[in-house]
């Protein structure tokens, strides 16, 4: 998708987006145009000691990590593995985590989204996982790193998540570095038998939380907040998992947003997230799905919410789109939800913006050999 400022003197182009951001009512930078084929990064811009830096006026504001991408949907045929890595690479996304669905429709359903078959089961399994990791070994191109994830696991059913570890252990050893999305409660899936995981259930995690916390695998959880009638209804289950294992990294999905949950106060929002980020060192947001932006950061009160928010704890915000991998998406899906749910980096510091579209965090939080590109000191984003 090319910029409408494609051709234009980077110098002047520099000029109007300072101008744009400062007129911006203090809400950060500009949003930068696409990237052409010479501005592209590859994975050797993110070794160690390389001198490329990242140029916020000529390069996207998309993010070059998704860390919440599901490679395989609830039922029916997926896209093909290789298509979906074709959809990364032509939006310049070099990082990506392999995201199963676990929480799968009946394989003899008709049905791709359980939203459409209220009353259908949607049951944890571990086909996709299986799938992926299949295709993970096969298929994954030189220049991009995968991240493979165990979405299987029923929170409600403690005891059986040791044994599925173990299973994809046998099969594939060493090849699982990260565990979700998992479901604490999601609203959505009320009509399809899901119910919230209860405190008592919570308190069994013990084994494989301390087998997670032993190999550096994050635990990503759906939990919603509340709803639109009772904003803060769950939090309690979250801050039980928060409570009982604080040396575990958690990664809240959505930040605990639902299209249950679409017109709660972005102040009281930020409040409340502030609060436990503080409490809480190891847990980090995802910022991924496009209602974040739908319902809050595409609307200029929120956004000026959200963006100081965004700048102070950027150490543990990750970015992703929540794309599902459904035979009815195709590339412009993709490059659609990559946009949108990275609009809000465009309006970050500096800092965040490394830390979190660059992948910074990221990196850190697996431990891995790569490192962001610094910004370039002549960069448009104001301060």
């Amino acid at each position: 998708m090319n910029s409408p400022l494609s051709g234009w003197p980077v110098r002047l182009v520099a000029v109007l987006v300072a101008l744009v951001a400062a007129g911006a009512a203090g809400c950060g930078a500009a949003i930068a145009p696409a990237a052409d084929e010479a501005s592209r990064l590859t994975l050797d811009d993110f070794r160690g000691g390389a001198a490329a830096c990242y140029d916020r006026v000529r390069q996207p504001h998309t993010a070059v990590v998704d860390t919440h991408l599901h490679f395989r949907p609830f039922g029916g045929p997926a896209v093909p593995f290789e298509e979906v890595v074709d959809y990364l690479e032509a939006t310049g996304v070099l990082f990506a985590n392999v995201y199963g669905i676990g929480q799968m429709l009946p394989a003899a359903s008709s049905c791709t989204y359980y939203l459409d078959c209220p009353g259908t089961p949607v049951i944890p399994t571990l086909r996709n996982d299986f799938v992926n990791a299949a295709n993970y070994l096969t298929k994954t191109p030189p220049g991009m790193h995968l991240t493979l994830s165990m979405t299987f696991p029923d929170l409600a059913q403690p005891e059986s998540v040791l044994e599925g570890i173990e299973i994809l252990d046998t099969e594939y050893p060493g090849l699982f570095r990260w565990m979700g999305e998992v479901n604490l409660v999601k609203q959505a899936q009320f009509a399809n038998d899901h119910e919230p995981v209860p405190a008592a259930a919570i308190a069994e995690w013990t084994p494989f939380m301390d087998l997670l916390r032993e190999r550096n695998i994050p635990l990503a959880i759906h939990s919603d907040l509340g709803n639109d009638e009772e904003p803060t209804r769950y939090v309690p289950l979250m801050e039980e998992v928060l409570g009982l294992y604080p040396e575990n990294a958690i990664v809240w999905v959505h930040m605990g947003l639902s299209r249950e949950l679409t017109t709660m106060d972005a102040a009281q929002h930020v409040e409340l997230l502030e609060s436990l980020l503080e409490r809480h060192p190891n847990l980090l947001l995802d910022i991924s799905w496009r209602v974040l932006d739908d319902a809050y950061f595409s609307q200029p009160e929120a956004r000026a919410a959200y963006i100081p928010l965004l700048n102070r704890y950027s150490d543990r915000i990750l970015p992703g789109t929540d794309f599902l991998a459904s035979r009815d998406k195709d590339l412009e899906v993709y490059r659609t939800e990559l946009d949108i749910t990275s609009r809000i980096l465009g309006y970050l510091d500096d800092e965040a913006f490394r830390n979190i579209a660059l992948g910074e965090n990221y990196f850190r939080l697996l431990d891995l050999d790569f490192t962001a590109p610094r910004i370039c000191p002549a960069a448009g984003a104001a301060q």
